[in-house]
């Protein structure tokens, strides 16, 4: 080879390692994966600090929901305070539920709307910049984006329970929702659309999304359930059908991406019944590859934000004890656990930026400080991403209710808009997160930097 070869050569190494396209090199070493209880990545541990940031493909759409110049300014904040992390919504269906999401990413069975799917690409291609992961949820069990409920509402012809119905309410929306497992039409539309997002290729960068280092897992839903808790055996009768859905949509993703990790985006004991054979089962098959758990002190009744003295300690005490719990199941079945939501309310229940947060910096505090050293003793938890970066956004209405065309925060449409947002002014809650993410970091030699580069 001559020298003017050699250069070439030289020159073309240099400037590929210092672009995307650096990842066909080590491709094969730069995926999330599992080893016993732990995520690696290239053979190194990976600890990491994350988020929910679900309104991502919203944001990066070119189309009518799209602000590309906030979400790089919202990627480029969370980047400044460790954030490694982000699990985002990659499917929504337009629905006739009335807190759904408008528009969705899925208008009818097989018909997306390209520019929230262009969203998508653009967001990862950003991510990837970034030396992020991302955990991308393919339907939900709740109202807020259509979800299981709307695919059973096109597989039966029928206009289903919906929580905002006082006469029915959410446990009969609960069971309807739940209903989808054992509903053969419904889960074909289902995989017909995982199908598609799973095998898609990027229009931002080229890349196909089964060969992307950038997203380290595919998640079957948010927070699925087997059914309600009410009166009645419903929801153990669905037990079966719910535990097949689990092990059969796994094992298809896998067929699809032998690259990426499957996690089921359980809630944990919560969402399984409050039984430990529930939750065991259902991740007991190994094309689940890790755990999750979410924690919802508010939700549960564990705290009230107008008696803060009262309920906060308790409340994380609780907390506590749940963690170590669902730490004892992961090590049952021998696979890595991650915190993928957990938030607290602002001051007084208060949605404004403007509020204090002094509750909730003492709760991360604590959570936080159990994570890290449950980790650093060797234990199964791999990290964990807080509900839910808000940034710069803001609610459009003075009563908190999102409306159709308002802005995306944190807060799903069927939430008050500020609830349980992180906002980038919260800055006293913004050094506990970027004090626990240097910290996940140090834990393991991948960090944020080994990943993408």
């Amino acid at each position: 080879m001559n020298i003017r070869n050699i250069f070439l050569c030289a020159f073309l190494l240099f400037t590929l390692s210092g672009c995307e396209s650096s990842l066909f090199f080590r491709e094969h070493e730069d995926f999330v994966k599992v080893k016993g209880t732990h995520f690696t990545i290239g053979g190194k541990p990976y600890y990491y600090a994350g988020t929910n940031l679900w309104y991502g493909c919203y944001l990066g759409s070119p189309g009518r929901t799209g602000d590309r110049k906030r979400l790089l300014r919202e990627l480029d904040t969370l980047q400044a305070h460790g954030i490694t992390n982000l699990r985002i919504l990659a499917a929504s269906e337009e629905s006739y539920l009335k807190r759904a999401i408008v528009p969705a990413l899925q208008r009818a069975p097989g018909i997306v709307d390209d520019s929230l799917v262009e969203g998508l690409d653009f967001l990862l291609a950003e991510m990837a910049k970034r030396r992020m992961r991302a955990v991308l949820f393919l339907t939900n069990y709740w109202e807020w984006s259509g979800g299981m409920a709307q695919y059973m509402a096109w597989a039966t012809d029928t206009i289903g329970a919906d929580p905002e119905d006082p006469q029915k309410g959410y446990l009969a929306f609960m069971d309807y929702s739940a209903r989808f497992y054992s509903t053969p039409k419904a889960v074909r539309y289902y995989l017909d659309y995982v199908d598609k997002i799973v095998t898609r290729k990027n229009s931002v960068n080229g890349r196909m999304y089964a060969e992307d280092p950038v997203i380290m897992a595919w998640q079957l839903s948010n927070e699925p359930r087997p059914g309600s808790q009410w009166p009645g055996d419903f929801a153990k009768a669905n037990l079966p059908a719910y535990y097949a859905w689990i092990d059969q949509s796994a094992r298809y993703i896998h067929s699809l991406d032998t690259n990426h990790l499957v996690s089921t985006g359980n809630e944990g004991l919560a969402g399984s019944l409050q039984l430990d054979d529930c939750y065991l089962d259902a991740h007991k098959t190994p094309a689940i590859d890790y755990l999750t758990v979410h924690i919802w002190p508010f939700n549960w009744q564990w705290f009230n934000p107008n008696k803060i003295d009262e309920t906060l300690p308790s409340s994380e005490a609780k907390t506590i004890d749940c963690i170590a719990q669902h730490i004892s199941f992961a090590r049952a079945l021998q696979k890595p656990i991650v915190l993928e939501e957990f938030g607290l309310d602002r001051d007084s229940a208060s949605f404004k930026p403007a509020s204090t947060t002094k509750a909730r910096d003492h709760f991360f505090l604590h959570i936080f400080g159990a994570l890290y050293d449950s980790a650093k003793a060797g234990a199964p938890i791999a990290g964990s991403n807080f509900w839910a970066w808000s940034g710069e956004g803001k609610a459009g209405h003075a009563d908190g209710i999102w409306r159709k065309g308002d802005m995306f925060i944190g807060d799903p449409p069927q939430e008050l808009q500020g609830h349980n947002s992180i906002f980038s002014t919260d800055t006293s809650t913004l050094r506990i997160i970027t004090g626990h993410a240097l910290k996940m970091q140090k834990l393991g030699s991948a960090g944020s930097a080994a990943g993408l580069q």
